[in-house]
């Protein structure tokens, strides 16, 4: 039996009292509490005991992680699950791919639940590995295996109705398991039409308008702090407004960002911004049990215990995790230990050449992609062709060759088919600051082609045919060399220990940030390039793509 004197939270009265908790470790009701006795008020001398936190929408594989290893770093920061979607592997490996993911999260004691992936591929536009049909997702319903349906991108085929979508809506119904939703811009009688199909959560809300505009539609909202899309400024207000239909998310989370911080840090700044500190934990511990089901429990009498001890209720400083009565965390390190696995990939690609990578256009008006710092949306930039390094002039007087231009901030995207031979899609890009080099990844949402930006053709090849060596990964081409970082998992995720996977990819990341980017995250920013379902405009490997018509375009203008 073990004991702890801890301060509790009581949420329905919105009290703070003082009591001795006990659990079992050694019975048939390992991990159960057993017994809460109050002992007084609130006693500032004690640690507070916290449900722990949850992040409420996250794919893993943007960790470059396997399961196992998010969670040895996960705990550090007191999280004691995540609600997975696995559609990034999917898009490559398909059912098997998911299967993977839950077989090696089945290794960890950290609680981890997945999803069906509901859009896979995430448009027709894109060359993928793999696909998920409606059969394959009451497969994976029936397994028992996920709880929800992954995040409906889909918004068009919702609203119009599409067959495909809505039976793969009404499966779910059927089962009993909640829609997440993905519907970046919707509002009014078309976010209310979204959220009638029996979708009720959306992590894409980048403004306060729309993020109530979908709570009146009857939606929760995820507000998303992740290493590209960062909301939480800009939605912080709605834990107050409405602190039963907020939950806190990553969606997509770095390894070096990882390594310091996970939903904690979101907790720190909104009781910092003056939030309920109930409101706030309600957020981060209780709403995602109560929207997904979740049989983790609030640390109640005759529950398991998952919980995070904490210092105060200022900095939460993580002393303590524990996981099912197990403590998995202590004092900033994880004790939870690694396993081995095998790779699974999928991966065709053949070197690139140089001429493949040149950019023919008429002279005049150019169609460029303009990012912005912490957003996944893109704006059409459009700009004279005269901004551009102009290459060579073709037969044609009017065409020429175009070239990246950093002195005019000018970047060449390329993404590369990975799944079988073809050639590249070019395009440029606005506003990454990129001035000598070139990155490359086979992480490019959603599809995980490879994915590159450079200064010069030279340096994009490099990059470009370095990841196509090792198979997938990512990779830094400066003045002094090639680096990489090998993701043998589906060209997603490594197979080694967290710390090493965070140092080396923070070993990139500052070699890239030296390449002049003025991105907080380039290559999380450059993964997003390629995900057509959120406008302005991207690049899949057929070609540059609109997102608010979903159609493609050429170039010129």
């Amino acid at each position: 039996m073990n004991e702890l004197k801890v301060n509790l939270l009581d949420f329905s009265q919105q009290q703070i009292f003082s009591a001795l908790v006990s659990w079992d470790t050694q019975s048939a009701h390992n991990g159960v509490i057993s017994k809460i006795q109050k002992l007084g008020d609130e006693n500032p001398e004690l640690d507070y005991l916290l449900p722990g936190f949850i992040d409420a929408h996250v794919h893993i594989e943007s960790s470059m992680m396997l399961p196992t290893e998010f969670a040895r770093m996960a705990v550090r920061h007191g999280t004691i699950a995540s609600v997975s979607d696995p559609h990034e592997i999917a898009n490559v490996l398909g059912v098997k791919g998911v299967e993977f993911m839950i077989k090696n999260s089945e290794k960890t004691p950290f609680n981890v639940f997945f999803g069906a992936p509901s859009c896979v591929p995430a448009t027709p536009f894109e060359t993928t590995g793999s696909s998920i049909s409606l059969s394959d997702i009451q497969l994976l319903f029936d397994s028992g295996k996920v709880k929800y349906l992954s995040e409906m991108m889909n918004f068009p085929g919702v609203l119009s109705q599409s067959k495909e979508v809505m039976d793969k809506l009404l499966l779910a119904q059927q089962y009993g398991f909640p829609v997440d939703g993905h519907a970046p811009n919707l509002m009014g009688d078309a976010a209310q039409q979204y959220a009638q199909a029996g979708i009720s959560t959306d992590h894409e809300c980048t403004s306060l308008d729309e993020a109530r505009n979908k709570i009146a539609a009857g939606m929760k909202i995820l507000i998303r702090e992740g290493s590209a899309a960062r909301d939480f400024l800009s939605l912080h207000p709605l834990i107050s407004e409405y602190p039963n239909q907020v939950m806190f998310c990553s969606d997509d989370k770095h390894p070096d960002e990882l390594s310091h911080s996970h939903i904690n840090k979101m907790v720190i700044d909104a009781v910092a911004l003056g939030h309920s500190v109930f409101d706030v934990l309600r957020c981060a511990c209780i709403n995602p049990i109560q929207h997904y089901q979740l049989p983790l429990g609030t640390l109640q009498q005759g529950q398991v215990l998952n919980a995070v001890l904490v210092e105060d209720l200022c900095h939460f400083k993580v002393k303590k995790t524990w996981l099912a009565g197990q403590e998995v965390a202590q004092a900033g390190e994880s004790l939870l230990a690694s396993v081995d696995e095998q790779a699974i990939n999928c991966f065709k690609a053949n070197p690139v050449k140089l001429g493949d990578l040149q950019v023919s256009a008429q002279k005049g008006k150019i169609r460029t992609i303009d990012v912005a710092e912490g957003k996944l949306f893109t704006q059409e930039k459009i700009i004279s062709s005269d901004l551009f390094t102009i290459m060579d002039k073709n037969n044609a007087e009017a065409e020429v060759v175009l070239s990246a231009n950093p002195l005019n901030d000018i970047a060449q995207l390329t993404v590369l088919n990975r799944y079988q031979q073809a050639l590249p899609a070019n395009a440029f890009v606005t506003g990454s600051g990129i001035q000598s080099g070139a990155i490359a990844s086979t992480v490019a949402h959603d599809s995980h082609n490879i994915i590159a930006i450079g200064c010069n053709t030279e340096s994009i090849q490099k990059a470009i045919n370095a990841v196509i060596e090792i198979k997938g990964g990512i990779c830094v081409v400066t003045n002094d060399g090639v680096k990489t970082l090998p993701l043998p998992v589906a060209g997603l995720m490594s197979l080694d220990t967290a710390e090493n996977v965070a140092k080396h990819y923070a070993d990139l990341d500052t070699h890239a940030k030296q390449l002049g980017f003025t991105l907080t995250a380039p290559f999380m920013t450059l993964s997003f390039l390629a995900l057509l379902v959120i406008p302005e405009l991207k690049l899949s490997d057929k070609g540059l793509f609109d997102g608010r018509d979903f159609s493609f375009k050429e170039l010129n203008c």
